[in-house]
């Protein structure tokens, strides 16, 4: 199952209606537990992206936040584009391409089914969410450069007596 696929299911269990919809002028929006993409995306890791930041929006915008001049509407819009970016790249999800080898921005983007530039998006939200590093259980993540290191538990062994 594609995570598009999974969004969907995930609408369906807020009770969101979904529609794709051409003509449109925007890539999505939400309203009243009603979502519109834009049907002529150019492919369903952009329509995944998309779809997740609606959601977002369900989840932590209130009002009409159309009118993107006003200060607290762009801090809702952030508000909901940070929970996309938490929901479709957790850094948990770094950690493990850190442990799969990933090392480029095209293969990790590929690896979380996300476009590179709303990957690129996502790290700058952690990043000015968190600065350059944030430390979870024996990881660093390190947003710029982007990098994971590993931490050790170093556990002394006993030394060995010889000629006794």
């Amino acid at each position: 199952m594609h995570l598009y696929d999974a969004l969907l299911m995930e609408c369906d269990n807020l009770d969101i209606e979904v529609y794709e919809k051409d003509r449109m002028k925007n890539k999505g929006l939400y309203g009243d537990n009603v979502i519109w993409i834009n049907k002529l995306l150019p492919s369903i890791i952009e329509k995944c992206c998309v779809l997740a930041e609606e959601i977002g929006h369900h989840h932590t915008t209130a009002g009409d936040i159309f009118d993107q001049s006003s200060i607290e509407n762009r801090k809702q819009e952030l508000k909901a584009r940070g929970w996309a970016y938490e929901r479709l790249i957790p850094l948990s999800k770094i950690i493990q391409a850190h442990k799969l080898h990933i090392v480029n921005r095209y293969e990790f983007a590929d690896f979380l089914n996300v476009t590179e530039d709303f990957l690129d998006d996502a790290l700058d939200w952690y990043k000015n969410k968190y600065g350059l590093c944030v430390s979870i259980d024996n990881f660093t993540i390190c947003f710029e450069p982007l990098g994971v290191i590993e931490m050790f538990d170093w556990i002394e062994t006993p030394k060995l007596k010889y000629g006794t």
